[in-house]
């Protein structure tokens, strides 16, 4: 498979569990270093919204009720990582999700390619706390938690006055078949990228700004 990037253009991977914090670094380490966020979940549901052909026939199979199979996220993430924005980088979150997925965007990429990916850890105690504390707004959205940032007014948002509710993946019983999926699918890739000497691993059981120091500091 033909490398489109640019050779010089740094490739950030990001992995690590729900709830682990990973989409708060991967924006703020999009905004100090100019570079698109792409998320696996964006990318399909962009592609659905835009009726393209890709977007399509990942419409098709989700409505059989199918998982998307490694070439239609491979075909999705290539396609977007094409576009003039990734010209100097890109961070990719939620891809690869397996190391089938790994095994094609090494080859797609090159040997010289610049790839450098961060492994957010921190303990199952604590992803599954953090996310079974979590109180969504009704109306706007806004996350809140039950521990970490608690609303002025117990089920009452702050911004909008909207009632907040827990999602129902975020109840501790599916937290942990999330966690569960997650480690099947996931640690073979840690040892995937960590025997290839691309990986570190952070531990997320700190501050964010400490999180967040450490992670450029790898990255520069």
């Amino acid at each position: 498979m033909e490398n489109h990037g640019t050779k010089n253009a740094l490739v950030i991977i990001l992995l690590g569990p729900p709830g682990v914090g990973k989409g708060s670094q991967a924006e703020k380490i999009a905004a100090k270093l100019h570079l698109p966020h792409i998320s696996t979940g964006d990318l399909l549901r962009e592609n659905i919204k835009n009726g393209t052909d890709l977007g399509k026939k990942a419409k098709d199979i989700m409505e059989e009720g199918k998982l998307v199979p490694d070439t239609l996220i491979n075909e999705m993430a290539f396609d977007r990582v094409k576009h003039p924005d990734c010209k100097e980088g890109y961070i990719l979150d939620g891809y690869p999700r397996t190391t089938a997925q790994a095994e094609v965007l090494s080859k797609h990429l090159g040997s010289d390619a610049n790839i450098k990916v961060v492994n957010f850890f921190a303990s199952d105690k604590t992803v599954a706390a953090r996310i079974s504390g979590r109180l969504i707004c009704r109306k706007c959205k806004t996350s809140f938690h039950r521990e970490f940032k608690k609303p002025k007014e117990e089920g009452i948002c702050d911004k909008c006055g909207g009632e907040l509710y827990q999602r129902p993946d975020d109840h501790m019983d599916t937290v942990l078949k999330r966690l569960q999926v997650y480690k099947e699918q996931t640690e073979p890739l840690i040892k995937f990228f960590d025997q290839k000497k691309l990986l570190k691993t952070i531990h997320c059981e700190k501050g964010m700004d400490e999180i967040f120091n450490e992670t450029l500091d790898f990255l520069k």
